[in-house]
């Protein structure tokens, strides 16, 4: 009987510690959860959850025989005649309650159906069982009142709107002046203005906000008075409730909490217990702001019938909240067959070789993301309620996979994307690569498909020597020349009318928007367009000249990402997104484009890049101090010389960190002496670098950067990836390697536009992504979860854009 079994199983399983974690949200290798089919298995020693296809594995390999089975039914309520109108969103935030698309749970209705599975036999107990031994009641009661993992992320993440409390809060100076607000008709002192009105907790002045990138809002008269005064809060009038209101702080920049706000207004007059709110807080509008412009309707084909898709290939992705950019990225990720090859393609060896913990080893969570992506596993279309009318037919979508695990693993550390905020999907691609990368060490790398080299010509104007210098990159930044703009009369005539209905209150229509159209030509004449260097240190005239600059292609890689740099600063330093239409072509030609190299009549500078150092003066009291303790005059001078004069203790240490060096005893050689030969390589050392993975080149060139040192130069490798990817190895292996070819993938540079991804909103902290992707020769939009044949094609509108070699 399986409730006998677990008597002598009981030293197998544990109550969980408070705060460790417990995955019963998703399976580490694939995407089941206890709303699956079949359910979640919970190890009831370790507290990592399988899908059934996997638990078994898992149990073979660790010998883990006893699992918490969660199986939750899910079913939607019937619908009720009098649902009141879905809320308008009240945070600026994606998926998460209270933001823009959050699924409502109180629709649903749920059933848990748990118990205890002892493997291999699949043997089950209900876990009501009351014969069940007590042990396992507690097991199971732990893990069922755990926090999940992935619940433990949620709340260690920030969305970005949680404020700190001010740190003038509990000593803010406020002035006995007299002054007492009313509770309405207020107006800025500097102007006429009536709306968004800020007083000054400090002196009670009221003035008006910031002007807004887009021309509205106030006329900056607030921030000038703190400029004037230093005076740092200010509340916002019209949002005073008795559950508080906006406070800004200039002088932190930033929203903040005010815990004496109610004493604050109190001194002015003002009982925050009685006031009503008649303005729009700072978040609200932010949210009306990115709500009515006319790219949000535009990118995400709003107003079109999509055809929604299903099957390998089309799965959406859920958003947890702003997690829209890497949504975006992986799904355009996944379309490349070198991560496809890699990942999914290999997930059986990867599955089979994890760690103990595979919810901590990205190359797992990297095949089982590309798996759940690519399977069609989990992008089948779900079944319509009875009651459903013909709309709600239609927008039956499919549930999608939500990449909790991967996320939390992808953004472990990092200050941005270990949390909830919106973030910006070129920054996201670039911190993606660079894990890649060093999880790829000693093997194949995927990134290098769109891995290129740029070359860099930089000509004295007076010597016309040259210099070319190469560097490897990932994306190709390009700018946008607005002077370029082809519809510059269309354009002022909209300016002009939308100032006009600003003026008046009213909204512009957004099918009547007018962008400026920039030729996708311009803005690579734009990257590649001379650049004048002033204050350029010629070498070969020994002296400061002027320089120009020019930069082309040095390698065309199998796939190139374009990002269009449509977020800059603008006069007053406010970021802010240009909203323009770029003319991206189908099919692109870069081979003017492409690089030379040093041409026949050329001459290079001689090297260096700047005038050489003045000789420091070495100080000889040290110097003797050192050589009294028994070490070689040269190398106390090289001791003395290295710590810049900083005294015998650090010279001291100097010496015994050097004193084994082959050149320890050798005269120092200064300024623009000749460079002493570099001590020869340790055999033994590369060998061992090369084991853990490294090339021959790595090693050597880390070996000579650390003295023969291999423990520090194993350290050196990982702090120097990209360093030993952009400059030359110095080696006789790197110079033949480097005389053989290109380091970087390259072929012709005609490309085909394959997918992109667009940025709804005002700036990256902000607003929403989506992508599209050509399959199967039509174009279809991933818009989170929703995955749909596109209709109305905004590749003009998009922010990267990835392009395949033809």
């Amino acid at each position: 009987m399986a409730t006998q079994r677990l008597l002598g199983l009981l030293d197998k399983i544990r109550v969980p510690l408070g705060g460790e974690k417990v995955f019963k949200d998703e399976c580490a290798f694939s995407f089941d959860n206890p709303e699956s089919d079949t359910g979640l298995y919970v190890c009831m020693k370790t507290f990592v959850g399988f899908g059934r296809q996997h638990v078994m594995q898992y149990h073979q390999k660790t010998g883990n025989m006893v699992y918490l089975h969660l199986k939750t039914i899910k079913s939607k309520k019937p619908k009720k005649e009098d649902v009141e109108a879905k809320a308008k969103p009240t945070r600026l935030a994606i998926g998460v309650e209270g933001g823009f698309d959050v699924e409502d749970q109180n629709e649903y209705d749920y059933q848990d159906e748990n118990s205890i599975v002892i493997l291999p036999e699949w043997d089950e107990v209900p876990l009501s069982n009351p014969d069940l031994p007590e042990k396992v009641h507690l097991v199971a009661a732990g893990i069922l009142t755990a926090e999940s993992a992935s619940r433990q992320d949620q709340i260690a993440a920030w969305d970005g709107e949680k404020r700190i409390i001010s740190k003038y809060a509990d000593n803010l100076k406020q002035l006995d002046n007299g002054v007492k607000v009313p509770p309405s008709g207020w107006k800025c002192t500097g102007c006429d203005l009536k709306d968004n009105l800020w007083m000054n907790l400090t002196d009670g002045t009221i003035l008006c906000g910031r002007k807004y990138f887009d021309g509205t809002g106030g006329n900056n008269h607030a921030l000038e008075h703190f400029k004037k005064t230093a005076y740092p809060l200010a509340v916002k009038l019209g949002t005073i409730t008795a559950s508080g209101a906006d406070v800004y702080s200039y002088d932190e920049d930033d929203m903040v909490e005010d815990p004496k706000l109610a004493q604050h207004l109190a001194h002015f007059g003002i009982n925050m217990m009685i006031m009503e709110k008649t303005d729009k807080t700072m978040t609200e509008l932010e949210i009306d702001l990115n709500s009515r412009l006319a790219e949000w309707d535009t990118i995400q084909e709003a107003g079109s019938k999509l055809q929604p898709m299903f099957g390998p290939g089309y799965t959406g992705m859920r958003n947890l909240g702003n997690s829209c950019y890497l949504n975006s990225v992986m799904q355009v990720i996944y379309s490349i067959p070198d991560f496809i090859d890699k990942y999914p393609k290999q997930i059986e060896a990867i599955f089979t070789s994890s760690p103990a913990d595979p919810t901590s080893d990205f190359n797992v969570q990297m095949a089982k993301l590309g798996h759940g992506l690519l399977s069609g596993d989990y992008s089948k279309q779900k079944p319509s309620p009875a009651d459903a009318g013909d709309d709600e037919h239609k927008e039956q979508g499919q549930e999608g996979i939500a990449p909790r695990m991967f996320k939390s693993l992808v953004g472990r550390g990092h200050p941005e994307f270990s949390t909830n905020k919106q973030q910006d999907a070129q920054e996201f691609l670039l911190h993606l690569v660079n894990i890649v990368e060093r999880n790829s060490v000693g093997s194949n790398n995927p990134c290098d498909c769109f891995k290129f080299e740029v070359e860099e010509k930089i000509q004295c104007v007076q010597s016309k020597n040259v210099r070319y210098k190469n560097k490897t990159d990932y994306l190709l930044a390009l700018p946008i020349p607005m002077e370029a703009a082809t519809n510059k009369a269309e354009y002022a005539a909209f300016e002009e009318k939308r100032k006009e209905l600003e003026a008046k209150k009213e909204r512009v229509d957004p099918r009547e928007v007018v962008r400026p159209c920039i030729p996708l030509d311009a803005c690579l004449q734009a990257f590649t367009a001379d650049e004048i260097v002033e204050d350029f240190y010629s070498t070969a005239l020994q002296a400061k000249s002027t320089a120009c600059k020019s930069t082309r292609l040095a390698s065309f890689p199998d796939f190139l990402f374009i990002q269009l740099k449509k977020f800059t600063l603008g006069d007053d330093w406010v970021p802010k997104k240009l909203d323009v239409s770029v003319d991206m072509s189908d099919e692109l030609d870069l081979t003017a484009f492409r690089g030379k190299g040093l041409q026949a009549g050329e001459v290079e500078l001689p090297e260096g890049d700047g005038p050489p150092p003045p000789e420091p003066q070495i100080d000889e009291s040290v110097v003797d101090q050192l050589v009294s303790m028994g070490f070689p005059r040269e190398g106390c001078r090289k001791a003395v010389y290295k710590t810049n004069n900083s005294g015998t203790e650090a010279a001291m240490n100097w010496v015994l960190e050097h004193m084994g060096d082959p050149d320890f005893a050798e005269p120092l050689q200064l300024g623009g002496a000749k460079k002493a030969p570099q001590a020869s390589i340790n055999e033994e050392g590369v060998a061992m670098i090369q084991s853990m993975g490294f090339t021959r080149d790595q090693a050597i060139k880390a070996l000579k950067a650390t003295d023969n040192n291999v423990e520090r130069a194993a350290d050196w490798i990982f702090s120097h990836m990209d360093e030993l990817d952009s400059v030359p190895m110095e080696t006789e292996e790197a110079g033949a390697a480097a005389a053989a070819g290109p380091k970087c993938r390259d072929g012709p540079g005609k490309y085909q536009l394959v997918a992109f991804i667009s940025h709804m909103g005002t700036s990256t902290a902000c607003g929403h992504y989506v992508c599209h992707i050509k399959k199967d020769s039509r174009w279809v939009i991933f818009n989170d979860r929703k995955v749909a044949v596109s209709e109305k094609l905004p590749k003009d509108l998009g922010y990267l854009y990835l392009y395949r070699r033809i």
